[in-house]
């Protein structure tokens, strides 16, 4: 079996060819683009280039799958829906069915196209974490709820470190920090989602590159009232302007930041750092402790500083690091906590191209569903 994986982020595009069947499905190639514009296919038409070949499916990371709970082949309907959800992803969704098409192009309609949703992974989030508190018939008719994302990347950290641990019961108890352009956290119990910092869109949560992450109602409420702001300026502000970017008032880029000396830069990163610790101690409560804290994403891959800032300060609540493996720890698997550390804390690369290939093959083994 020859999958290819395409996973447009809201910076980025990561393409991947797997081939071969469950425990021997191994990555043929993979490239990764950044500022890629999703009009454009010519990274399609380089990977192929490179590894020329026919492929049974081809595999989308969605981001915003609204109702459904599971990975499907991709249809009339289903291209409708996402549609209908890019409101929800402005960044995400657009990009995925822009991909859909030039596949579509590239392989004709006989090729099937799947698509795997990060939402699913938090399908079963307990009612307590997944519920606002808004009136009961509003929510059911317009479906407001934490959906949830990131969810690709969480699940492929939690699998690994499952496999890391198989002395621990499915896991133990994971808090996974997904940072990169986007940036969530997510409480994991048993294998199972049980709190995640991303809600009813990808805004809600920590802060990111240009996305404000959590901000007060009633201040959104206060732009519409005295500053002129209509849905559409809340959404471009919130989305696109806001974040690393807005508080610095020059990149979204953290490698940029922490190459500046301007004040505000490091105003910026100083409140990514804190809110993503506030958000841990969140799991941790959620949790009621917990047997590890993994980083991924680019952030979390390639930062050492950033790492360090984040578990400053969390000794107490059993969070040792070991400085010389941290620093070591750049774009490679590794842990990085001290080994008096009552929690675990590990680097990994995340692998979002295998979950999404191990997800299509499942679904093309137990018949294509819609």
């Amino acid at each position: 079996m020859r999958l290819l994986t395409v996973n447009a982020g809201s910076s980025s595009l990561r393409l991947a060819l797997y081939e071969g069947q469950g425990a021997g499905l191994a990555c043929l190639r993979q490239m990764r683009y950044e500022g890629i514009e999703p009009d454009d296919p010519t990274p399609l038409a380089e990977l192929l280039e490179i590894a020329p070949g026919a492929v049974d499916a081809v595999v989308h990371r969605v981001v915003h799958g609204g109702r459904r709970r599971q990975s499907c082949r991709i249809d009339a309907t289903v291209e409708r829906e996402i549609e209908e959800n890019a409101v929800l992803a402005p960044l995400h969704n657009p990009a995925a069915l822009r991909w859909i098409a030039h596949c579509r192009r590239r392989f004709g309609s006989d090729t099937a196209q799947i698509a795997v949703f990060d939402t699913a992974f938090y399908a079963d989030l307990p009612p307590e974490a997944a519920e606002y508190a808004l009136p009961h018939e509003l929510t059911r008719e317009h479906g407001l709820r934490r959906y949830g994302f990131h969810g690709s990347a969480h699940a492929a950290m939690v699998r690994r470190w499952r496999a890391l641990r198989p002395d621990l019961p499915l896991g133990g108890r994971v808090i996974s920090l997904q940072l990169g352009a986007g940036c969530s956290v997510t409480a994991t119990a048993q294998g199972r989602a049980i709190d995640t910092s991303m809600g009813f869109t990808p805004l809600e949560g920590l802060m990111m590159a240009t996305r404000s992450g959590d901000v007060d109602p009633g201040l959104l409420i206060h732009l519409q009232r005295h500053a002129g702001f209509d849905a559409a300026g809340l959404e471009d502000l919130l989305t696109r302007r806001s974040g690393l970017r807005g508080v610095s008032g020059l990149s979204g880029d953290m490698r940029e930041l922490l190459a500046s000396r301007e004040p505000r830069a490091g105003l910026a990163i100083g409140m990514f750092c804190y809110r993503a610790r506030k958000y841990i101690g969140a799991c941790l409560a959620a949790l009621g402790g917990a047997d590890a804290i993994v980083f991924g994403g680019g952030i979390g891959e390639h930062s050492p500083g950033i790492r360090a800032r984040i578990l400053d300060g969390l000794e107490d609540l059993g969070i040792q690091l070991d400085p010389v493996r941290n620093e070591a720890a750049t774009n490679v698997e590794s842990r990085i906590s001290a080994d008096a550390s009552r929690i675990e804390v590990c680097v990994m690369v995340v692998d979002e191209g295998r979950v999404l290939a191990e997800e299509a093959e499942e679904l093309i083994n137990t018949g294509l569903r819609t």
